[in-house]
């Protein structure tokens, strides 16, 4: 399955909307599982828990979906299916739908097919082996094993590496006239100078590694977690259980707060964001045990906005309720 195609970027912005942040069981304000990725044209979402769609209508309005990549098969992270999917045939939707899982997926559609019937778009089925990725044009979304009661995935989404900075002052030093040789420069081809022949290296800095973004699914600490989270802009982690419960949450394949701390703190990356707390906590408590590791943990909330500039533009920014920030259309 590695190399699936996709449909084409047409920028690179990037950010993430928490549209369920809660634990098993949703409350009157924390939905269920499921994380919404914008990045350039596309959108991506992780998981669907119940009421998915209303999520969206309460914020960034019902968003046509490019595809879905579901972590493992445990009903808070599925029931919203049914339902958005249905919604979009009664909205006349043409463009096919692409929904990612673990093995297993086309069983659990066609479970599900019997609620929501027949449809009038097409429905692509991709079952992921571990270590698979889905590529699209200027980034992939990777698959790897994490540590549940049951097979589950994380998914990493991983930009290309990018060209480094165009220097003008080098070119025209080399004698290449501003215009059309500076674009095929920065594209990568040599072209003529007053001394002979430029070439990209003469001009280009060093190449610029893209973004990363993780999304653990439920799971517990695990290595392979750490090793995809390694330097990335930011990571989902699973906190379920206060480490009060450390035994609790191994029995259950889950993380506490403090261990996903530790486990970003040992991967380096820039921003962690807890999720799938229980309800039996208080949320600030949690996250206080987290930041006695990883100080700039957050917890956030549903509606709450992650937005991941170029590295050299700086860190990623928790914008709090930011999709009720602009009024769907």
């Amino acid at each position: 399955m590695e190399g699936v195609a996709a449909d084409t970027v047409s920028g690179m912005d990037l950010s993430v909307v928490f549209l369920g942040t809660g634990g098993s069981v949703p409350t009157a304000r924390r939905a269920t599982a499921c994380l919404l990725a914008r990045i350039g044209g596309e959108r991506l979402l992780f998981d669907c828990g119940e009421g998915a769609q209303r999520q969206m209508q309460r914020s960034i309005g019902l968003v046509q979906l490019d595809e879905i990549y579901l972590t493992h098969y445990h009903a808070d992270h599925y029931l919203g299916l049914p339902g958005l999917l249905k919604t979009y045939d009664l909205q006349d939707r043409q463009r096919p739908l692409r929904i990612v899982g673990p093995r297993g997926l086309h069983n659990l559609f066609s479970v599900l097919a019997r609620i929501f019937g027949k449809l009038t778009y097409a429905v692509e089925l991709v079952e992921l082996a571990e270590g698979d990725a889905v590529r699209h044009e200027g980034f992939e979304i990777r698959s790897f094993p994490v540590a549940h009661r049951m097979r589950a995935f994380g998914y990493a989404l991983v930009e290309d590496e990018r060209p480094g900075r165009f220097d003008p002052e080098a070119a025209s030093r080399l004698g290449v006239r501003p215009g059309p040789a500076f674009s095929r420069l920065q594209a990568g081809e040599s072209v003529s100078g007053s001394d002979g022949v430029v070439t990209p290296d003469q001009v280009m800095g060093s190449p610029r590694r893209g973004r990363k973004i993780v999304v653990s699914g439920d799971t517990g600490p695990c290595e392979m977690t750490r090793v995809a989270a390694h330097e990335a802009e930011l990571l989902v982690h699973d906190a379920s259980f206060a480490d009060e419960e450390i035994e609790r949450a191994a029995e259950t394949g889950h993380a506490t707060a403090r261990q996903a701390a530790e486990l970003a703190s040992d991967a380096g990356v820039k921003l962690l964001t807890l999720v799938h707390i229980s309800n039996r906590y208080d949320v600030r408590d949690v996250l206080a045990e987290a930041r006695e590791v990883f100080p700039t943990a957050e917890a956030p909330r549903d509606f709450d906005v992650v937005d991941i500039p170029f590295p050299e533009r700086g860190a990623p920014t928790l914008i709090e309720n930011g999709a009720r920030a602009v009024t769907p259309s």
